[in-house]
């Protein structure tokens, strides 16, 4: 017959004393977890309207095409409506600016460019159709 060895009262407590030791640390860690899961919400719980203030987005000069016109400058982010609108003739694109940068009266934009109100309304007319008619073709079905 074996004998005990004179530290296994020793041993038998401290493994005790280790066992108990780590069932705590692991009650302790579920207590955190489930206290984290009270206070968290998932990224797919929040509302987009919630989401769009925790963003922002860059905007570059380089990422926008210029037109300018007295002064004046358009920016335009849209590759395909910046293109439309660099195959406008300059006259229309200076209505254009005018009226979309300095909100100004055709009157107004008439003074400026020496024509009359009504030319000035036909030609913005004309160029605003156009410019339509151009990103409608390039539009999906349905778009």
């Amino acid at each position: 017959m074996d004998s005990i060895p004179r530290d296994h009262d020793e041993r038998v407590r401290f493994d005790a004393f280790c066992k108990a030791v780590l069932r705590n640390e692991a009650r302790n860690h579920m207590r955190d977890l489930r206290r984290q899961r009270r206070h968290e919400t998932s990224l797919d719980a929040v509302p987009q309207e919630e989401m769009d203030k925790l963003s922002t987005v860059d905007h570059y000069p380089s990422d926008s095409h210029v037109f300018s016109s007295h002064g004046y400058d358009l920016l335009i982010d849209n590759e395909l409506v910046a293109d439309a609108f660099a195959g406008l003739p300059a006259t229309e694109q200076s209505i254009l600016i005018l009226r979309c940068v300095l909100d100004l009266t055709d009157e107004e934009i008439g003074g400026l460019l020496g024509m009359s109100r009504s030319a000035v309304q036909r030609r913005r007319t004309k160029s605003l159709e156009e410019l339509r008619a151009k990103l409608t073709a390039l539009m999906p079905e349905g778009g």
